[in-house]
Parts: C-alpha cells; structure tokens; sequence
C-alpha cells in the first residue's frame, strides 16, 4: 500500500553532520553514525545521507563512511555524493546501501542514469535536482553546492531523467534550505504533474504542520527534511527527533482521505 515516506535527510561534510541554510553557513551537528543510531530507535522510514563536498572536491565517494553508515542502517538508506560512475554506483550498493543519489554527474553526462539503472535497477536509482527560482518566476537547476548554474528547467530536467531511467527524483530547494518556513508547493505540484516516478521534496519543511500540508496538497509523496529533525526550537538547539507514533497515524489518515 503507498504511503507518504518521512526521510530525514543527513549532509555530511569532512566526516562531520552539518546542516546549510540556502547551500551556505553551514553549523556542526554531530556525528552522523550517532545520528543514524537515533534513527533507528524511531524507527524512520528511510534515510538520505548526502556527502556534500565530494562532487566539488573532485574525490570519489568515501567508501569507508558509507560502509559504516549501511552497517549501522535498520532502515532504507540513500547515498550521494561524488558518483560519476557506474562502477562507483556498485560498489557502494555492494555495501549495502538501497538506492545511489546521483546530481551533479547526471547533469554532467545524463546517460549516466542510463547505465546506472541498467546494472542496478532503476528503483535504486534517484537524481537530485537542487534548484532555485529566477528574478522571472522559472525555476533553474544548480551544481556546486548551489553555485553553477546549468540553464536547464526543473521540470525538463526531471522529465529527461526519468526518461533515462531514473526510479525517483528529489527536488531540493536551495532558496528554502534550511528556511523552516514550508516546502515551496508551487513546484512541487508541477514536477508531480509532469513526471510519473516517485517524487520527494526536500527544503523548507519546519513543523509537522509542514508535511501534513504538503500531502494535502500533493497527494503521495516523499517529504524530506533536515532542519526538522535535528534542530529543536527558536535558537536551533542540536536534537535529532522524528515523528511520534500519533504524528504518524495522521499522516496514514491524511493519506487515505486523499486516495478517495
């Protein structure tokens, strides 16, 4: 049975757990072994972990971390950072990991996706679009930790890639990271529209009333968050937290009144 997915989403950066507000200022949250341990207890639903630096740095995935980070996982968990390959892509699923995120390679070279989901399967494969919105009201895709911008439209973008074979896609606003002031719908019910694999939407989410908005207005769908669910209050205090099992059973609802 489809159901709305809970992601909390994990950036990592030289092998500490950070969080960016819009790709920038990036504050220290712990260790992000730590963090999954926590996960675990509450059992999420699925996890992103996203190395943010790889890609810009120029190194290859680091296959330690992520050894580490699946061994420790009881949930799905999602990788990216720094995959331009598909001998990359398997030797970290080789590892234990669910599903490759792959952004800046796919953009680079977009039949990258192709090979990837011919060797491992197209449900284990998932492109991040982060994206930002023009003075003209459009909606552009970025690379660099937000910096590089391709010229290409969100919603053209997506569409290539699930044409080439990508099993889901994330869209990332950059103009929301970190923001905890909703997810940007607009968007978000657009790209739901034009493309048919699973969807998530990652930026901006800051209160439960967030996700539950969010499914009303799109229907079933991926709801990622960062900020959410490692910072508590007004001053951004560190603590890694998850939906209650109440909070949960809300959602399930949510989700039943909208499939009628």
């Amino acid at each position: 049975m489809l159901r709305p997915r809970v992601i909390p989403c994990l950036l990592i950066r030289r092998g500490g757990l950070v969080k960016t507000r819009k790709f920038k200022d990036d504050k220290y949250v712990g260790d992000p072994i730590n963090a999954v341990r926590i996960f675990n207890e509450k059992e999420v639903d699925e996890l992103i972990v996203l190395d943010i630096d790889a890609t810009a740095e120029g190194r290859e995935p680091d296959y330690e971390v992520i050894a580490h980070l699946a061994e420790e996982c009881r949930m799905p968990l999602c990788y990216g950072g720094g995959i331009r390959s598909v001998d990359q892509a398997r030797r970290i699923m080789a590892l234990g990991v669910e599903k490759v995120a792959i952004s800046s390679g796919a953009l680079a070279r977009p039949e990258l996706v192709s090979e990837i989901a011919e060797q491992v399967g197209r449900q284990s494969v998932v492109v991040v679009l982060d994206v930002k919105k023009t003075l003209f009201g459009g909606y552009r895709v970025f690379t660099g930790n937000g910096r590089k911008d391709t010229g290409r439209s969100a919603i053209e973008c997506a569409m290539d890639f699930e044409r080439r074979g990508a099993g889901e896609v994330v869209l990332n606003s950059i103009d929301l990271d970190g923001e905890m002031t909703g997810y940007d719908l607009a968007l978000a019910r657009d790209l739901r529209a034009a493309i048919h694999v699973p969807m998530t939407i990652l930026g901006g989410a800051g209160s439960f009333a967030d996700l539950t908005t969010a499914i009303e207005e799109l229907g079933i769908v991926g709801l990622a968050a960062g900020s959410l669910f490692v910072f508590k209050g007004p001053y951004r205090a560190v603590l890694i937290s998850y939906l209650s099992h109440d909070q949960r059973a809300s959602l399930q609802g949510l989700r039943r009144a909208t499939t009628h």
